[in-house]
């Protein structure tokens, strides 16, 4: 099974998005993961002909789309806020609009997958009951959109966030009936809140609709870090994913390297070419 890899533009902050879409072909991924916020493509920011130009590079480098990161909103305020958990109600519906923005982005863009944040940060709680029913209700809004328009809606749990762990995922997953609701696999993330990233990707495999990859350091601080440089077994992770029969991309993501993201995107490509070259190697052995 050949693995599909892509690179998000959100290291990309100081390119624009041409720039971002012909550095990542020219490493030698076949997909890119474009970050709809500001400087790359927030919706408000792209009319309908400005997305069928992006559409034609896309196409033009020799890439496919392989999600729509919708997880970071720094073009209201910040990484995480407004969150699907805000207090006022007002402005927690920014977090659903903006959703329902970036579903018909995806889909006028040719992408099957939106990535969003799971839920908000601990800290704008105080009842964890009432902060999953509101990161229901939020997403029960956008079902339809997500239905009518045949995308799927990946939940990314993090290290501060409502949902965390795999644990956390799969209670509040019980409650979410829609098909079109899954999961984006951060293995880094669930390394730094102390889980094993291959036994979650057992464990998730019916859930997993994309996967994020980095290495985090030793520490299992939450800091995505190129890989060999931390702790993370990575090769282990990506024979996991084989094993459970994923076909999706592997995105990696490296956005803490803005200021030399072509490298670090090169140099990720590298890495993987020689995790491909060692598998490859071993089925041949094995006859």
């Amino acid at each position: 099974m050949k693995t599909r890899w892509s690179f998000s533009t959100n290291a990309f902050r100081n390119y624009s998005l041409t720039q971002s879409l012909a550095a990542i072909a020219e490493c030698g991924y076949s997909g890119v993961e474009i970050m709809a916020d500001r400087p790359h493509a927030y919706p408000e920011d792209v009319p309908p002909l400005q997305r069928n130009e992006i559409q034609k590079q896309v196409a033009a480098f020799g890439l496919e789309i392989a999600n729509i990161n919708a997880f970071m909103l720094t073009a209201i305020e910040s990484f995480h806020r407004p969150s699907w958990i805000e207090p006022d109600p007002a402005y927690r519906s920014k977090r659903v609009e903006y959703t329902k923005q970036c579903i018909e982005l995806a889909a006028e863009l040719g992408a099957k997958t939106l990535s969003t944040e799971p839920g908000g940060l601990q800290s704008q709680y105080w009842d964890k009951k009432q902060a999953m029913a509101l990161f229901r209700e939020g997403i029960e809004e956008v079902v339809p959109a997500l239905q009518k328009r045949g995308v799927t809606l990946l939940i990314e749990p993090e290290p501060d966030l409502l949902l965390e762990t795999t644990d956390d995922y799969l209670r509040f997953m019980k409650h979410i009936p829609w098909p079109e609701v899954r999961l984006n696999l951060d293995v880094g993330h669930l390394f730094c809140v102390g889980e094993e990233p291959v036994q979650c990707i057992h464990r998730l495999s019916s859930h997993i609709g994309h996967v994020h990859l980095e290495d985090i350091p030793a520490g299992r601080q939450h800091i995505h870090t190129q890989f060999g440089d931390g702790a993370m077994d990575i090769h282990a992770i990506l024979d996991a994913l084989q094993e459970t029969g994923y076909d999706g991309w592997v995105t990696v993501e490296l956005y803490p390297y803005e200021n030399n993201p072509v490298e670090t995107a090169c140099r990720a490509r590298e890495y993987l070419k020689q995790w491909e070259s060692e598998r490859n190697s071993v089925k041949s052995s094995q006859g």
